[in-house]
């Protein structure tokens, strides 16, 4: 592939990139081909080719599945208090549409499928135990009995592991640029970081700055090829990215944050233990905001050691 080949498929990226960032924050909301072609800056006639080419579904399927995928999440972390504000929330216009789109996709209500999460989260973490993976993510809170949570941190333990630190911070937003991966969690992720996104920043003077990992994706509930992966690096106001990458916001608020030190295959473990395990006794929930790894890039790993060291962060706020 040349250097106009890859320009072109850069920018291909970035223009999609922006419309699939449009629909996450518009689930709620009627989505309509024409405005989604404008954020694009495609033609509206050939936008839905386009669309379908790219992604591998239509615009129609993705949307879909994105509002039940979504709706999915809401319900396992407790962020909507009915069946009926989850179908709101994203975009359904009544409870029973909602319902049968819900259980022919997850084959089981919404009340069923709320109620079922310690049962799905406890099956997950011995999934994880058997196939452990020094790359994936679980991010959905779990309803299990915890340790107790102090405000001002405190050493937490989970069967044995070592202590991890808990303290509530209110974080600014982060303008940051970054590149997206589409694919399974895994291995892949730290292969995009080395190979696509670390070669990127070094030529742009990036390696000093502050890096952020953002999966937005449960992979239990989104097909492995369609979880969304962010690596992003913090940038100043006036920095223009080029053709490879694209500009965003992380948006700030309180997150509930955790400093993670180990070798990269237990980073699930604490995943699993902060959302399963602390985040059902801090009388908190997640909200919408995405959850990220926050690392120093010439740091965040020891190569004598393969001790990685990030914060890991969850938003929150009040049940």
């Amino acid at each position: 592939m040349n250097l106009n080949e890859n320009a072109s498929r850069a920018e291909y990226a970035r223009r999609m990139n922006r419309v699939l960032n449009y629909i996450e924050q518009h689930l709620d909301q009627p989505l309509e081909l024409a405005q989604l072609a404008d954020v694009a800056n495609f033609s509206r006639f050939h936008f839905h080719r386009i669309f379908a080419a790219w992604m591998g579904e239509t615009l129609g399927d993705y949307a879909r599945r994105r509002r039940l995928e979504k709706a999915a999440f809401l319900l396992s972390c407790g962020a909507c208090t009915s069946v009926l504000d989850a179908a709101l929330a994203t975009g359904f216009g009544s409870g029973e549409a909602f319902a049968r789109a819900f259980k022919q996709k997850f084959g089981c209500t919404p009340s069923e499928w709320r109620n079922s999460t310690p049962e799905r989260l406890a099956a997950q973490a011995v999934a994880i135990g058997q196939h452990s993976n020094p790359d994936q993510v679980h991010r959905n809170s779990g309803q299990a009995g915890g340790p107790p949570f102090s405000e001002d941190g405190g050493s937490l333990h989970h069967n044995g592991a070592s202590a991890m630190e808990v303290n509530l911070i209110d974080l600014p937003a982060a303008r940051v640029a970054y590149q997206r991966r589409i694919g399974a969690y895994g291995p892949g992720i730290g292969a995009f970081w080395r190979g696509t996104m670390a070669p990127w920043m070094q030529s742009h003077g990036l390696m000093n700055n502050t890096c952020f990992g953002v999966g937005y994706d449960d992979p239990s509930i989104t097909p492995a090829d369609k979880c969304r992966y962010d690596a992003c690096v913090q940038v100043a106001e006036d920095f223009q990215p080029g053709q490879q990458a694209d500009i965003m916001t992380l948006p700030g608020g309180r997150y509930a944050v955790a400093r993670f030190q180990g070798p990269t295959p237990k980073i699930h473990e604490a995943w699993m233990w902060l959302t399963r395990e602390w985040l059902p006794s801090s009388s908190l929930q997640c909200d919408d905001r995405p959850c990220f790894e926050r690392f120093d890039a010439t740091t965040g790993m020891d190569p004598q050691t393969g001790i990685f060291t990030c914060d890991i962060c969850i938003p929150v706020r009040a049940l």
